[in-house]
């Protein structure tokens, strides 16, 4: 049944990519089988910091190998989990172009050599750092090809599925970008810290507030378009500001960079409810970011004065994760799926880093003219992906985080955000 199941995938990919006919008969699916039969080998931040502490030659070719042979695993099984989907959602757009990149890096992964020395690593990070290039249009490829599906999956099943497909890419860049960053630093090819000391990826003294500052200085810089203002007022050049307040001094152990894409995604969603809610006004109200290092938990409230969440179209806070349709009505409209569509053509596809996010707000306001109304429509379309809030909850519920949302309509939205702080916890992956 499911070597008839790929043959079928297979066919309808054909009439999308010629190229894909070859690459789905029985013996690679026999394949598959065996690498989908194996469990992943989930880690915790912990670990990852232990091994990579003390790095030698044999330490970063056991690296090496381990990432090689642990990553088809884990695409082995969500091309499990596409194979699985109604024949009618695998054929969407976006979909079946995700399935397509899946297999071939299965494949170019499973028929990867051993990595026995530090000349085979270099080609192995080479290999590594293409195919993270190659795979940046799987977020929004996904996003866009599960919108249009959306009325074909229940919520629950859709959400999940969609859960198990970010925080497994997530997981794989972790573990790629983890071992590429160790062999530069093995090798003398160092990044700058900012004095927060890192291993790896991972900062093992990452100050929140410092992270927190970082994402409003960015924020500050960038331009703002308000809905509902008139032609001239819609470019709002001053934002909020930003009190942080409770325990300063907080520090440790977690990914930079997915603690400041939250962070940033939170705050310029802060942001911008606030300018709108109060366009006109000569002072706005602050946005308020609270700290607390608990026991085991680091935890940061954000609390502003933008109105709320109230929206006819959402019944709860908590849709805005939703990727379905009949949670979040925004995901089937149109400017939305023109947005997704863009950026999963664009070359360098979306790679959910505050970096990506700065770099493509400020080409698009390089790109203004005279013209205000030109310049409004291309930072509309540029914000109009809309999943920024969805990411920032898969990152948050990686390593066992939460994101809660509570709106005081009206008034104001909290949200709080909490990360282990011990960096005991395993990945979240669901397999």
């Amino acid at each position: 049944m499911l070597r008839r199941e790929v043959r079928y995938v297979s066919s309808a990919a054909t009439t999308r990519r010629q190229s894909t006919a070859s690459g789905l008969h029985f013996y690679q699916n026999r394949q598959l089988e065996l690498y989908a039969a194996k469990q992943a080998q989930r880690l915790s931040l912990r670990q990852l910091v232990f091994f990579g502490r003390s790095m030698n030659e044999e330490r970063l070719i056991k690296s090496a190998n381990y990432v090689r042979e642990e990553l088809p695993v884990r695409i082995a099984h969500r091309l499990r989990d596409l194979q699985a989907l109604p024949y009618v959602v695998v054929m969407q757009e976006g979909v079946s172009k995700v399935y397509e990149l899946y297999w071939s890096a299965f494949e170019k992964f499973r028929r990867f050599p051993p990595i026995e020395n530090l000349e085979d690593n270099e080609k192995f990070c080479s290999f590594v750092r293409t195919l993270l290039d190659e795979h940046g249009a799987v977020i929004p490829s996904l996003a866009l090809g599960l919108s249009l599906s959306s009325p074909n999956l229940q919520p629950d099943q859709l959400d999940s599925f969609m859960r198990r497909m970010l925080v497994s890419r997530i997981s794989r860049r972790v573990l790629a970008e983890h071992h590429i960053a160790l062999t530069d630093s093995f090798t003398g090819r160092e990044r700058d810290t900012d004095g927060e000391g890192h291993v790896g990826i991972i900062y093992t003294g990452l100050g929140v507030e410092n992270s927190v500052r970082r994402c409003t200085s960015l924020l500050r810089e960038l331009n703002y378009v308000v809905d509902g203002a008139s032609p001239h007022d819609q470019l709002v050049r001053q934002w909020p500001e930003v009190i942080v307040e409770g325990h300063l001094g907080t520090r440790f152990s977690y990914i930079r960079e997915h603690l400041e894409y939250m962070i940033f995604e939170l705050l310029k969603n802060s942001m911008q409810a606030t300018v709108a809610k109060h366009v006109g006004a000569t002072e706005l109200p602050p946005i308020v970011v609270t700290v607390v290092a608990g026991e085991d938990n680091v935890s940061i409230r954000i609390s502003d004065q933008g109105g709320g969440l109230l929206n006819p179209k959402l019944k709860s806070p908590s849709d805005l994760f939703s990727f379905s349709h009949l949670r979040n009505a925004t995901r089937m409209e149109h400017s939305r799926l023109g947005s997704l569509r863009s950026a999963s053509s664009h070359p360098a596809g979306m790679r959910a880093t505050v970096e990506e996010l700065v770099q493509r707000w400020q080409q698009e306001q390089r790109q203004q003219t005279e013209d205000v109304s030109v310049a409004v429509k291309k930072l509309e379309t540029e914000a109009g992906v809309g999943i920024g809030l969805a990411m920032s909850y898969i990152f948050a519920r990686y390593f066992g985080g939460s994101l809660e949302l509570v709106s005081l309509d009206g008034w104001g939205t909290d949200v709080y955000l909490k990360l282990p702080k011990l960096g005991t916890n395993l990945e979240g992956i669901e397999v």
